[in-house]
């Protein structure tokens, strides 16, 4: 709706009578509030309407998990990024989209779901032991004011995790239950790759609000992405989009754009299953070093073109997941039954 017609047809002020307007959007944007504010001052003077004073907000809220699970009491939101195969750049992705939301002033967390080859630690330049004050649970290490937890440090760096399934499955619902996250509005699961039971336990017994797909736009890539989709699909995780990786090497010297991968197939992949699509990212050498170096290119340089594309995607991921229903668990008041003799 346009945004002129709106406050002509919602507000109907005494004639002179100066009024005050509160807005409050359910998804984070530090970067947009002096923007909305212009557009809605310009709206309002174009019908002659006299304000005395203009409040724009946002506040994030916990939405609805899958049937039977109840949310964290810390964190409002919790997010699986998945991809169906290793390699396409599954933990950069969720990495630089977690600091992309917190820069946008929410509270994030990241949890690396990858027990075999975790990756967090690395790309956070994190080489601490989370501590426990109570000897139960653990203390979430802070990157880059992000909240964070992973196996990775808990074993040695070249100490190969040589565990079957169910010790995998464990270990994952314990870094998640035991570590103290606090007052997280959004916590973001760098799922391990593939659709196997590690994926599937994960994905039926945390509660989560949606699942966002990773993928290039190779047809090898998306016959992965596709069963990674049907599975949330299946298990009734809504599909909160998906994300192109590699999608365009933009050649440094002349500015021509390559699909090395292949063209929009994970676009294709969006439209063929009706999910929402959140963009793509290119095939950079700037975003790769930077991931190796422990500093993501959302923190290094966030002014940079390739950060852009990360908060970008963010956004639109932030505005997916603010149209979901409400979690109202806690406004339902608890059944008791009585014995009536």
């Amino acid at each position: 709706m346009d945004l002129s017609h709106f406050l002509k047809n919602s507000i109907n002020p005494p004639e002179n009578s100066p009024i005050k307007l509160k807005f409050e959007l359910d998804f984070p944007a530090n970067d947009m509030l002096d923007k909305a504010r212009l557009l809605i001052n310009n709206a309002l003077e174009k019908y002659e309407i006299k304000i005395s004073n203009l409040e724009i907000s946002w506040k994030i809220i916990p939405h609805k998990v899958q049937f039977g699970l109840k949310i964290l009491s810390h964190v409002k939101n919790i997010i699986l990024v998945g991809s169906g195969k290793g390699g396409v750049g599954k933990s950069t992705i969720s990495v630089n989209l977690s600091l992309a939301l917190a820069k946008q002033g929410a509270q994030v967390g990241i949890l690396d779901g990858d027990i075999y080859g975790p990756s967090i630690p690395t790309m956070l330049g994190i080489s601490d032991r989370p501590k426990s004050l109570d000897q139960k649970n653990m203390e979430p290490l802070i990157g880059y004011g992000l909240q964070t937890n992973s196996i990775g440090f808990l074993i040695n760096p070249d100490s190969p995790a040589i565990w079957r399934g169910p010790m995998v499955a464990k270990a994952l619902e314990q870094l998640l239950y035991q570590t103290n996250w606090f007052g997280l509005d959004y916590l973001i699961i760098d799922m391990p790759p593939g659709t196997g039971d590690i994926a599937l336990t994960l994905a039926q017994k945390v509660p989560v609000v949606g699942a966002v797909i990773v993928t290039t736009p190779q047809d090898i890539s998306l016959i992965d992405a596709r069963r990674c989709l049907r599975m949330f699909q299946k298990i009734k995780i809504p599909i909160l989009g998906i994300i192109e990786n590699m999608a365009m090497y933009i050649c440094t010297q002349c500015n021509r754009i390559e699909h090395i991968f292949g063209e929009k197939g994970g676009q294709n992949l969006a439209n063929q299953y009706n999910v929402p699509w959140l963009g793509s990212l290119p095939l950079t050498k700037t975003i790769r070093e930077q991931s190796d170096i422990g500093i993501p290119i959302v923190e290094s340089n966030i002014e940079s073109i390739d950060a852009s594309y990360f908060l970008e995607i963010a956004r639109r991921l932030a505005i997916n997941i603010s149209v979901l229903p409400h979690d109202m668990t806690a406004k339902i008041p608890p059944i008791v039954v009585k014995s009536v003799i």
